[in-house]
């Protein structure tokens, strides 16, 4: 019999910076959910993650706060050129080399209705660019992309899987992107705990733009103020 998975640190155990309220009444909050899909899911996927469905109990919560309007979903397909390193990377993973409109690659059913926007397909373990920053844009029926000179740089509330792969990826772009960052750590659903542990703290030592809080500490702390 395996050893069970050890417990997953808090927020305020992975960043002191988290126990801090930030100020952001002025911006706008999104929030964005990373690549809820089956072959995260399914427990008989080589990456499905342990956490998935705890993670995805959070996420339904927060965006029954947000609202679909407020809410934007991503996914990663295989679509990425295989002339590239990409190439060596699916003949590692081959049960992942299928064509990208194989049923491994759509959204679980609990997060279908999160979003009334696409989702933003990409074959990038990150997410955050050019396509997710001017989806956001559009839909607050403004011109340019987060991060551009404005009232100031667009917020987000990060979830979704994997925490130590696509979520980080995403998370350390973002905070380059001048975009604010709180990670909802309740709702994000690592590979392992321990992989989990080793991505929370990375991303905690990059307040105050990145930020791992929990659903709870969003709520409390009021920070989720989506109007």
């Amino acid at each position: 019999m395996s050893a069970p998975e050890p417990a997953r640190p808090s927020a305020s155990e992975l960043n002191p910076a988290s126990r801090v309220p930030r100020t952001t009444a002025a911006q706008p909050t999104w929030l964005i959910v990373i690549d809820p899909q089956r072959i995260f899911a399914d427990p008989s996927s080589d990456w499905a993650s342990p956490f998935f469905d705890e993670a995805m109990a959070h996420i339904t919560r927060l965006a029954a706060i947000f609202g679909p309007e407020r809410t934007i979903v991503t996914r990663w397909l295989p679509t990425a050129d295989r002339s590239t390193a990409w190439g060596e990377y699916f003949r590692t993973w081959p049960f992942a080399d299928v064509p990208a409109d194989d049923p491994l690659y759509e959204l679980v059913d609990a997060a279908r209705g999160l979003s009334a926007h696409p989702t933003v397909d990409e074959p990038t373990f990150g997410k955050w660019g050019p396509q997710l920053a001017a989806a956001i844009a559009g839909a607050e029926g403004s011109e340019g992309s987060a991060g551009a000179a404005g009232p100031g740089p667009t917020r987000i509330v990060l979830a979704g899987v994997s925490t130590d792969c696509c979520v980080i990826a995403t998370a350390l772009a973002a905070a380059d992107a001048g975009v604010r960052v709180d990670l909802a750590v309740d709702a994000c659903a690592p590979s392992s705990a321990e992989n989990g542990a080793a991505a929370l703290h990375v991303m905690g030592l990059f307040a105050p733009q990145i930020v791992p809080l929990t659903s709870d500490d969003l709520r409390v702390t009021s920070k989720l103020s989506p109007g």
